[in-house]
């Protein structure tokens, strides 16, 4: 525990140039007394690390020093490696950079952690569809990659007509094949001198605009500006991942503006959460009542329309019934009553509605 404790000291003093006593040991979730021995260790076996002492004083490694050790255990290379997934890193215009990373890993343990990234592969389209990579991705990943203001003309409907943007680009997610940017519009106007384009206006109070999501592949043109923008808080403090769950959540339960009442059999619950969307499915199966005297289960499900509805009923087949609303219960019967003729069911015999 104290070698790795003592390497990951080392890193970060070579990351992060000088920190406190106080700082290492918060990250490092020990006490500062420990940091103190840990210090020595490293001096003592030959790591240039000294302190300075006063208010703005702090420990530091020698300038220009650098060490070779990744910290890496065979294990941790195959899996860091494993971050080298070609197809999206090639599609942004990272796979030279990506490449040379995993030489300079594998290189550190002997090449054998390449069969890592063997193994697995991503493929991130949904199946029966085609997801052709944006012409405009590369640039808008250069202009991530460098924290750099980006230019756009972004359409956000195909009937819409276009808008200029100048963006703060946060991160880029593929998501089912599709590709968007997190980005926030600038308020700055420093990249819009001389483009007679006006400033993005700031929120009451002047406080930053929020992040928002444009889809890449309506990006009409994209040009990232020659140097990196000043980063506040707005930016410093930004959780791309935490943002992205939270949106995709709210825009998955956005769209389920309808319920249907359905009664399930036992099958037809657990086919549920198979068959059908899963916040859906989710919200459904919270909703459940007891069983009656045949065994099945009342639930509300949200669907997006009606027609969605049906569509998504019919996958459940004779496992579930509508009871509510009307018209969707009729829909259903004639479906099934279509189904029965196909099938030579004598009339007596077809579902009533």
């Amino acid at each position: 525990m104290r070698t790795a404790r003592a390497i990951s000291l080392l890193l970060l003093l070579q990351a992060r140039r000088s920190m406190t006593g106080a700082e290492l040991a918060a990250e490092l979730e020990v006490s500062e007394r420990t940091v103190q021995r840990d210090v020595l260790a490293l001096a003592e076996a030959g790591v240039p690390v000294y302190s300075d002492r006063g208010r703005a004083g702090g420990y530091r490694l020698l300038d220009g020093y650098r060490t070779r050790l990744t910290g890496l255990d065979r294990a941790e290379a195959e899996v860091l490696l494993l971050a080298g997934l070609p197809g999206p890193l090639q599609d942004m215009g990272l796979a030279d950079p990506a490449l040379a990373a995993r030489l300079k890993v594998a290189g550190e343990l002997g090449g054998a952690p390449a069969a890592g990234a063997r193994r697995f592969h991503l493929d991130a389209p949904g199946w029966f569809r085609d997801a052709p990579v944006p012409p405009l991705l590369a640039e808008v990943a250069r202009a991530v990659w460098g924290g750099r203001l980006l230019r756009v003309r972004y359409r956000r409907r195909p009937e819409a007509d276009p808008v200029d943007r100048v963006l703060r680009p946060a991160g880029l997610v593929l998501k089912a094949g599709t590709w968007y940017l997190v980005a926030r519009p600038d308020g700055s106007g420093e990249a819009r001198h001389g483009t007679g384009e006006e400033p993005h206006r700031t929120g009451e109070g002047g406080e930053a605009a929020a992040h928002r999501v444009y889809r890449v592949d309506r990006l009409l043109a994209a040009e990232s500006s020659d140097r990196p923008f000043t980063p506040d808080g707005a930016d410093a403090d930004f959780d791309l991942a935490a943002f992205w769950e939270a949106r995709a959540a709210g825009f998955a339960r956005s769209l389920l503006r309808e319920t249907v009442a359905l009664r399930l059999t036992p099958l037809g619950l657990d086919r549920l959460p198979r068959l059908l969307e899963p916040l859906a499915a989710r919200e459904a199966l919270a909703s459940a009542g007891e069983p009656d005297e045949q065994g099945r289960v009342t639930v509300l499900l949200p669907v997006e329309s009606l027609d969605v509805g049906y569509e998504e009923v019919l996958r459940l087949g004779p496992e579930a019934e509508v009871l509510e609303p009307p018209a969707l219960r009729r829909r259903l019967a004639e479906a099934a009553a279509r189904a029965a003729a196909l099938y030579g069911v004598p009339p007596a015999d077809r579902p009533q509605r």
